[in-house]
């Protein structure tokens, strides 16, 4: 099976969207994919960012994460988009970096890859599937092939998540359990075994 290219292209401003992007790298890793963890573009202001000390503690943290291109997008084989909830839908940063794909799109190199998604929101119900979905509409539009965990493994059972990995953060005060993390782990294994298989079909 051809060993796949994976971005794992996310926002996050307080830290639950980056820890499930490094359970869904190590689960992609697992396979043997070469994988890249990457952080798109911050928006909001520093004074708005130090108003709130979880987020500028995170900001600092990962100030050393590669920021995502458009390039690494082009390179990649299967891209697993990661978001926190904003209103129901995708947070404008990230949004703001999928409308920067525009010219790869135009020239059709962002059909007939593998997409996939993963979310935290703030309440249980504060809009994760409906971000996800939101979050796919774009995929559609890609022309790319959308990959989900679906209920194809136990874990799924056991975090309700089909659409992708998702955390309901409390604001802060309900830590990720490890079915979440498992999840994550899962939908990264999943998507890359998935594009190792649409490879080595269209090689052969």
């Amino acid at each position: 099976m051809s060993q796949p290219k994976v971005a794992v292209i996310y926002y996050s401003s307080t830290g639950s969207v980056y820890s499930l992007a490094q359970s869904v790298a190590e689960g992609a890793k697992a396979t043997g994919a070469e994988v890249r963890v990457l952080r798109v573009p911050e928006l909001a202001p520093a004074e708005a960012i130090a108003s709130n000390p979880a987020w500028q503690a995170h900001a600092e943290a990962t100030k050393d994460v590669p920021v995502a291109t458009a390039a690494d997008v082009q390179w990649a084989d299967a891209v697993i988009f990661g978001t926190p909830t904003r209103f129901g839908n995708v947070a404008s940063q990230l949004k703001q970096f999928l409308d920067t794909l525009g010219g790869l799109w135009a020239q059709g190199l962002l059909a007939d890859k593998v997409y996939s998604g993963f979310v935290s929101t703030a309440t249980l119900h504060g809009g994760r599937e409906s971000t996800l979905l939101a979050l796919y509409n774009t995929v559609h539009h890609f022309g790319g092939i959308l990959v989900t965990p679906g209920y194809t493994d136990p874990i799924q059972f056991a975090t309700g998540t089909p659409y992708g990995a998702s955390h309901a953060d409390a604001q802060g005060q309900n830590p990720i359990s490890e079915d979440t993390h498992a999840s994550a782990r899962f939908q990264g294994r999943r998507v890359a075994e998935l594009t190792g298989r649409f490879l080595a079909g269209a090689q052969a």
